[in-house]
Parts: structure tokens; C-alpha cells; sequence
């Protein structure tokens, strides 16, 4: 499998927290309730609930690239 990269579009974000629901080992939110990635996770540190978790996104903020 090829190395992955997780992006959050933060202007579209409504923090619906269901990235960090489904795949708590990658995501989590801020003070603020809106998504991030934890810190050494950006390649999704091999979660298989990954992609069910960018798919999961109520306003698709979460994208998923092969590197």
C-alpha cells in the first residue's frame, strides 16, 4: 500500500466529530470542537477505519491522497 496523507479542510469543518468517532487512533478535535489529525498520525498511521472515517464526514472536509 502506498504511503497515504490525511488533509482537513478547516474553512469547510463543522465539527460533527464523526472522523474522530469512527477512527479515534488518527483524529481527534480541538478546544474548539473542530477536526484534527494527532500529531504523527498525518499518514493515518495504518487505521483501517481510515477512508469509513473521510466517508463519514457530513460536509466532506476529509481527503485522502496517495503519496
Amino acid at each position: 500500500m502506498s504511503p497515504q496523507r490525511i488533509d482537513i479542510k478547516t474553512d469547510i469543518c463543522i465539527g460533527a466529530g464523526q472522523c474522530a468517532l469512527t477512527a479515534p487512533d488518527v483524529f481527534t478535535q480541538d478546544d474548539d470542537g473542530f477536526s484534527q489529525v494527532i500529531p504523527g498520525r498525518e499518514d493515518g498511521n495504518g487505521s483501517p477505519l481510515l477512508r469509513e472515517a473521510a466517508r463519514a464526514c457530513p460536509v466532506a472536509a476529509i481527503s485522502i491522497r496517495e503519496e
